[in-house]
């Protein structure tokens, strides 16, 4: 059982190491003081079965080996590296004599060129494995006088911590990167997020919803930090599907097109986030979404992807965004006849059977990402 002294010194470092720079220095610094250690260091890779390549995490404190050793064991020492790092019994602490056969040439070789210049004559090792398979080693070194059962007792104590805190670690990189993925796509698609309270007014915002807050010529903060938009017919559209959705719990989701040139959207959806402790539960969530090309280089995309004459990769584009083709017609300066005879032949291009196909095939297609 851990001290109660070594308690208050080293468990809060443990738990606040997660999210230290560098990751848990004040926690290995005090453990190598504590056990009058020359070094002491923790390694681990935080996703298991990652290949050679994958992130190592070496975090160490004190003495560390000579550059010139360092450098000899990661050009090819490390090739016939006899420690049986991953057949160590986790939670079991380990000393020198314990790894290293006594009279195995390759163990003394290992011993003589790099674990005495580096002034680790005297060794414990804990590794310590947490649910999903990731491992790590606790080492604490010394040149000189052999550590006390004290200094066993303590990283024995300590095992239990450590797992249950590398287990967190692991899960937050886990959460971490699987953000990352999603976030980049995300952003490739050109979409952001602000969520809202019941009054409309601005509680959060990702990096892009805040971007068109802050630089956006369409939406702003408004009185009382609500979305608004600088457009008043613009403004009015927020307003009645804020108060379409707000208002019915089984509500549809309302979209709203802000500006058409440069094409931004927006799509206001009840929230559906649990409260937590650390932040206001958001009624709304308004999803925006811009295009970063300009009309006339999407028209040249659809014209590339489909074979489509400028004149119809237009009428398609406007048909994308959701217009009627008597809209559309009106937007670009068609008669409703010849809307409709150019509709029909961009159909037959794409293969579509009617406006939905059309739609469903322009969003899924390369474009959405370009």
């Amino acid at each position: 059982m851990l001290a109660q002294a070594d308690a208050a010194e080293l468990l809060e470092p443990l738990i606040e190491g997660m999210v230290e720079d560098p990751l848990w220095s004040t926690f290995i610094g005090r453990l190598r003081r504590r056990a009058g250690a020359d070094y002491a260091s923790l390694i681990f890779r935080p996703l298991h079965g990652g290949g050679p390549g994958g992130r190592l995490i070496h975090l160490a404190s004190g003495k560390q080996s000579p550059p010139g050793i360092a450098q000899l064991y990661r050009d090819s020492l490390h090739k016939s590296d006899p420690l049986p790092y991953h057949d160590m019994e986790a939670g079991k602490v380990y000393a020198l004599t314990d790894l290293l056969r006594a009279g195995d040439p390759q163990h003394e070789a290992y011993r003589k060129r790099l674990l005495a210049p580096s002034g680790m004559n005297i060794l414990r090792m804990l590794r310590v494995e947490e649910a999903s398979g990731v491992s790590a080693w606790l080492t604490l070194s010394r040149r000189k006088r052999e550590f006390d059962a004290e200094h066993d007792a303590l990283l024995s104590a300590l095992a239990p911590y450590l797992r249950a805190t590398l287990r967190s670690y692991v899960t937050l990189e886990r959460e971490k990167t699987a953000a990352l993925v999603a976030n980049e796509a995300v952003r490739r698609m050109n979409f952001g997020w602000v969520t809202l309270d019941a009054e409309g007014c601005v509680l959060e915002a990702d990096a892009y919803g805040q971007n068109m807050l802050d630089e956006s010529k369409v939406l702003v903060r408004g009185r009382g930090n609500k979305l608004s938009a600088r457009d008043a017919d613009v403004e009015r559209d927020i307003a009645a599907a804020f108060k379409a959705v707000i208002s019915d719990p089984h509500a549809k989701p309302r979209a709203i097109v802000l500006s058409r040139e440069p094409w931004l959207d927006m799509l206001l959806v009840r929230a559906n986030i649990s409260a937590n402790a650390t932040r206001l539960t958001p009624s709304l969530v308004a999803y925006i979404h811009s295009d970063q090309w300009s009309s006339a280089d999407r028209c040249e995309q659809l014209g590339d992807l489909f074979e489509l004459t400028p004149r119809q990769a237009s009428l398609a584009l406007a048909l994308s965004r959701g217009m009627t083709i008597a809209e559309a017609a009106h937007e670009l300066g068609l008669t409703l006849e010849s809307a409709r005879t150019y509709s029909k032949r961009i159909f037959a291009k794409m293969g579509a059977r009617g406006q939905a196909d059309l739609v469903r095939f322009v969003h899924r297609s390369v474009l959405t990402i370009a």
